[in-house]
């Protein structure tokens, strides 16, 4: 669950109180658990929302959060490294790449993040990244079509 805050915030200490915040919401509400989902979706939706309510505060002391949609944008075949097209097996190397991708996933505009990290990691479609976030699920794809190209240029 910390993992998830941290996909999120992108900011260890924000991450760790948030986390708790969720966890006190979580006990204090475990009569409305109605077991419909297992205890860990639930207690994960939970940390989303956490996460995701702290970063609107967040916006509101700030600048704010630019997402932009753009309904023709179209992103060609990727064209980028792809690891799969080495040849040998090399853990070492796999994980000092696991945690460069890591550390440019981190790099990303905020925006780019968040719907990259809902989309990808939590296994959020575009439409409830759109209703979590209060944007349309066009502008969802559009965030994440250009996360993925900033990624990609990231890694280069």
């Amino acid at each position: 669950m910390y993992n998830v805050c941290m996909r999120i915030l992108n900011h260890a200490g924000e991450a760790e109180d948030v986390l708790q915040e969720a966890f006190l919401d979580a006990f204090n509400n475990i009569g409305s658990f109605r077991q419909q989902s297992t205890f860990g979706a639930w207690l994960k939706q939970i940390v989303v929302n956490r996460s995701i309510n702290h970063l609107r505060s967040r916006w509101g002391r700030s600048s704010g959060l630019q997402m932009v949609d753009i309904d023709e944008y179209r992103l060609g075949e990727d064209e980028g490294y792809d690891i799969a097209d080495d040849e040998p097996y090399d853990e070492e190397g796999i994980k000092m790449e696991v945690e460069r991708v890591r550390q440019a996933v981190q790099a990303l505009p905020e925006g780019y993040r968040i719907v990259l990290t809902l989309y990808l990691f939590e296994g959020y479609d575009h439409e409830e990244i759109g209703q979590t976030l209060g944007i349309s699920e066009s502008t969802s794809r559009s965030q994440y079509l250009r996360a993925k190209k900033r990624l990609l240029e990231i890694l280069k």
